[in-house]
C-alpha cells in the first residue's frame, strides 16, 4: 500500500471518524473552547515516553487505557524518495515482499495469528517512510512483537516468492495508475512540481524499472534500512511503559545492527522559471478539474512558525466549507462542485500547497481557473482577517485532539512526524505552536510561497468546450 503525509490536521481527518475529545476543554463566554486550553494540551497525553534500545531502536509508547487493545507499529526510515535511480519502486516492493516469511517464521504464518486472535494488520509505504502495523487485544502483544522482530532480521526470500509479487505490484500499478487517468496526471504533475527531487517519482515505481528488480535488489535494500537503528517502534493503547520496554528487549532487543544508512541527503527541490502546465485528456474523464500546486518548506525544512502558518493558511484558503474558495466558488458563485486547498507539512525536504477545483456543468474551466487564483490574489493583497486566524486554529486544534479517539491515529501521527525529521516533543507541542499563529505571519507566508508561480494541471474528458475547435 502506498500512500502520502500530511499535516497533522489532515492526517486526523483522514483517518478518524470523531467521536468526542478525550481530553477536557473549558469554554469561553461564548461557549466555544477556548484556544489558550487548547494550546495548552499535549497531543497523546503526558504518559507519552521514548527510550533507545543499546541496538539503536526508538520506542514510543502511547498509553490508552480505555479499552484493552494496542496498537503496534515498526516505522523504518526509508521510503520511495530514498531509492538509488534506476530501482523505483523497490521500498513498496519490498515492504509486499515482508510477508513471504522468515528463517522461523513459514510464509502466511504471522497473518494467520494475527486473524486467529482477531486482529488486523496493514502495512503502507511513503516516499519518506515504510510501516508495519497490527491491532490486537493486549495480551497478545509479545506475540506480534516476537514476530515483527524476527522479520526484522531474519526475512528470507526466493526467487519463486519474488517473481510473483513482482506481478503483483505490476497489477497495482495497472489498476491504481494506468487504468485512472487522474493517477497518470498526478505522476506528470510531480515530475514537474519536483524538479531534480525524488518526490517526483512515483512511490509504486516506474512499470519498465519494476520489471527490473529482483531478489538482490530487495535482500540489499533490507539490509541498508531494515536495521533497528534505522526503526521506529510505537506502541499505542493499555499498556505501561515498563511492560512495553521490557517487551521490546525481549524480543527487538536481540535484533543486531546490520547497517549505518547514513544521512538522508537527497537532491534539493528546484524552483525554475516559466509557467509549468500539465495536461490530460481521457474518455474516461466525466467531469474536468483543475489543480495548482507550489513548492513550500515542509514542517523539517521550515524557519520557526512558517510551517503552522501554511498550515492554517491553508485551512482559511481551502479547509472546509467555510474557506475562502468553497464559499467563493462553491456557494457564492455556483461555479464548481467543489474546491479546496491543503498542506502536505510532514515531509522530510520541500513540500507541495495544492489548490483544486472542479466546474459545475456549463462552467468553463478557464473562468473557474481565473476565479479560483482571484481568490488566492486577494488573499495575498488584502491579508486574512483575526476572526478567520482564530475560527482556522479552533477548527485545527480540535480536529488535532479529537485524533486521539482512535489508537491507531494517534500512533501514526507520531510515526509519520518521526521519519520526517520531528520529534515527540514537537508532536506533543503541536496546539501551542498553532495557537501563536498570527494573521501577519499568515499572509507573510502567502506571500512568500503563493506570490511564486505555480504549477497547473488539467483534468479534461476527450472532447470539452477548451479544446473543441
Amino acid at each position: 500500500m502506498t500512500g502520502r503525509s500530511l499535516s497533522l490536521k489532515a492526517l486526523a481527518l483522514s483517518l478518524v471518524v470523531f467521536a468526542g475529545p478525550i481530553l477536557p476543554v473549558t469554554a469561553d463566554t461564548t461557549g466555544k473552547a477556548s484556544i489558550e486550553d487548547f494550546s495548552k494540551v499535549r497531543i497523546g497525553g503526558a504518559d507519552v515516553s521514548e527510550n533507545t534500545l543499546e541496538n539503536g531502536l526508538k520506542v514510543i509508547v502511547i498509553p490508552d487505557r480505555r479499552a484493552p487493545i494496542v496498537t503496534h507499529m515498526v516505522w523504518y526510515r526509508v521510503g520511495g524518495a530514498d531509492e538509488e535511480p534506476g530501482k523505483s519502486g523497490l521500498a513498496h516492493f519490498l515492504e509486499h515482499l515482508m510477508f513471504k516469511g522468515t528463517k522461523n517464521t513459514p510464509e502466511g504464518e504471522f497473518s494467520q495469528k494475527v486473524a486467529e486472535v482477531g486482529g488486523q494488520e496493514n502495512a503502507f509505504t511513503s516516499q519518506d517512510y515504510t510501516a508495519y502495523y497490527q491491532q490486537v487485544a493486549k495480551e497478545h502483544l509479545e506475540m506480534v512483537m516476537g514476530y515483527e522482530a524476527d522479520r526484522m532480521s531474519n526475512l528470507v526470500l526466493t526467487e519463486k516468492q519474488v517473481n510473483p509479487e513482482r506481478d503483483v505490484v505490476l497489477e497495482e500499478r495497472s489498476q491504481r495508475v494506468d487504468r485512472n487517468p487522474s493517477a497518470r496526471l498526478s505522476e506528470t504533475f510531480d515530475q514537474v512540481l519536483f524538479p531534480n527531487n525524488p518526490y517526483g517519482t512515483p512511490i509504486i515505481g516506474w512499470k519498465n524499472e519494476i520489471i527490473s528488480l529482483n531478489k538482490d535488489d530487495a535482500i540489499a535494500f533490507y539490509d541498508k534500512y531494515y536495521t533497528p537503528n534505522n526503526a521506529i517502534l510505537i506502541v499505542a493503547g493499555d499498556v505501561e511503559t515498563d511492560d512495553v520496554l521490557k517487551l521490546a528487549k525481549k524480543t527487538y532487543g536481540k535484533v543486531e545492527q546490520r547497517a549505518e544508512p547514513g544521512p538522508r541527503d537527497r537532491p534539493k527541490v528546484q524552483i525554475v522559471p516559466g509557467n509549468r502546465e500539465v495536461t490530460l485528456q481521457s474518455d474516461q474523464v466525466a467531469q474536468p478539474s483543475l489543480r495548482h500546486g507550489w513548492i513550500v518548506p515542509s514542517s523539517t525544512t521550515a524557519e520557526a512558525g512558517e510551517s503552522e502558518a501554511l498550515e492554517v493558511l491553508s485551512d482559511i484558503l481551502g479547509g472546509g466549507a467555510n474557506s475562502r474558495l468553497y464559499t467563493k466558488l462553491v456557494i457564492e458563485d455556483q461555479l464548481a462542485t467543489s474546491s479546496g486547498a491543503w498542506y502536505q507539512s510532514t515531509a522530510l525536504d520541500d513540500t507541495r500547497f495544492m489548490l483544486y477545483a472542479s466546474p459545475k456543468d456549463g462552467i468553463e474551466l478557464d473562468k473557474l481557473e481565473d476565479e479560483a487564483l482571484a481568490v488566492v490574489n486577494n488573499l495575498l493583497e488584502n491579508g486574512v482577517t483575526a476572526d478567520e486566524v482564530e475560527r482556522s486554529k479552533r477548527s485545527m486544534m480540535a480536529s488535532a485532539i479529537y485524533a486521539q479517539d482512535k489508537q491507531d491515529v494517534l500512533a501514526r501521527i507520531f510515526g509519520t512526524a518521526m521519519t520526517t525529521g520531528g520529534s515527540v516533543e514537537e508532536v506533543q507541542t503541536w496546539p501551542a505552536r498553532i495557537a501563536k499563529v498570527t494573521p501577519e505571519q499568515v499572509q507573510a507566508a502567502a506571500q512568500k510561497y503563493l506570490s511564486q508561480t505555480s504549477v497547473a494541471s488539467y483534468l479534461l474528458p476527450a472532447t470539452t468546450p477548451e479544446n473543441a475547435e
